[in-house]
């Protein structure tokens, strides 16, 4: 059998600004992203809102350079924040914060989005976690683009962490894909059957003023219009380094078994999307707790039990992508709960969002 490829890794986060006195959102007016970018040029950036920062690794080779650079970025935002008398925090929401509270980032960009999307962009106040997997050959990256969105829901139901929208237990693990749907061309990606044809879809949007570049389809799965990766989107913002890594590593494992499959001239099925979209529902509902459809068997099953089914489907790749330890760290998600699980134990337990924010603030900063 041939050997694998290298499967580059890109890992991008997006944090929250805290005040640690009022636990809201804080605007930090461009010191932590200014200060941060004498040491990591353009691994930092300010997003639309101004308590948002969001950093992105180098090329990593592996889960090992990527976990070094993952707590190697937090722990300098940390640092920066802390020179302003702030702190950092991971959640896809912010436990009580208001939108309407939170100043824009005077940036053109920023304005043209605002001025195009009005409320729904300002509403756009969220936080999530993408990975980008390199892979040269873009016909291939497509086809696994098409594979892969089945396995979207068991992956982002892992990371749901995002029980609260202003102040109020909305029901869901994750609540921040419910905010962002009212952004148009978001979600799961349609099928598109050769790159030609995704080539010519990206290049109808700019040529009708739908969009002024291809970077504007935020699906929640996407062959990077710029670099050669696919680029997963779906995941809420995870607490810590170790459920970062974890779904880092899941998700690199499945393109490398779908690439694998593809070397063996087979393939996963591809599903249609509107019962992919079914299972993404029950993900940001239940999280792992919840059922989840088998479509192969045409059957609910309980999503553990899903999810030890992909751990056997990936299971022959892990060991040469040499991240058997962050993949392994899937069952002390499941055992212990996701962020989401955390977070509404810990407000069941005090009935204050105050000692939630405290939670996500503490959880940042473990292992880095």
């Amino acid at each position: 059998m041939k050997k694998l490829p290298v499967f580059t890794l890109g890992v991008e986060e997006e944090y929250q600004i805290i005040d640690p006195q009022t636990r809201d959102l804080r605007s930090h007016m461009s010191k932590i992203v200014d200060g941060a970018k004498i040491f990591l040029k353009e691994q930092v950036k300010a997003e639309m809102h101004q308590s948002v920062v969001e950093v992105g690794t180098n090329i990593c080779q592996n889960v090992h350079d990527a976990r070094k650079e993952v707590a190697f970025l937090r722990k300098k935002i940390v640092d920066l924040a802390a020179e302003q008398g702030l702190v950092v925090g991971a959640s896809g929401t912010h436990p009580f914060s208001k939108w309407q509270d939170q100043p824009i980032t005077d940036d053109p960009r920023y304005h043209m989005i605002v001025n195009e999307l009005q409320d729904t962009a300002r509403s756009n106040l969220i936080f999530g976690l993408h990975v980008h997997v390199g892979i040269e050959n873009r016909e291939i990256a497509l086809q696994i683009m098409n594979q892969a969105c089945y396995f979207l829901p068991h992956i982002y139901a892992l990371t749901t962490n995002s029980p609260f929208w202003e102040g109020r237990n909305t029901g869901f693990k994750a609540f921040r894909a419910h905010v962002f749907a009212k952004f148009p061309r978001t979600g799961l990606p349609e099928y598109f059957d050769s790159v030609q044809s995704y080539d010519n879809f990206l290049e109808t949007l700019v040529k009708t003023n739908c969009i002024d570049n291809p970077k504007k389809i935020w699906w929640d799965l996407r062959m990077h219009p710029f670099f050669s990766t696919i680029e997963f989107r779906i995941c809420d913002m995870c607490l810590t380094v170790d459920e970062t890594m974890c779904v880092v590593a899941l998700i690199q494992a499945v393109v490398a078994k779908l690439y694998k499959m593809h070397l063996m001239n087979t393939s996963f099925n591809v599903y249609r999307i509107a019962l992919i979209r079914e299972n993404k529902f029950r993900a940001a509902r239940y999280g792992t707790d919840g059922m989840m459809i088998d479509f192969g068997q045409r059957k609910e099953v309980p999503y553990k039990e899903l999810m030890m089914e992909l751990l056997d489907f990936v299971d022959d790749v892990v060991d040469e992508l040499g991240s058997r330890d962050e993949i392994n760290y899937i069952h002390k998600i499941l055992h212990e709960g996701t962020g989401a699980d955390k977070q509404l134990k810990i407000f069941e337990e005090t009935q204050d969002l105050s000692k939630v924010v405290d939670f996500i603030v503490g959880e940042f900063s473990k292992n880095i």
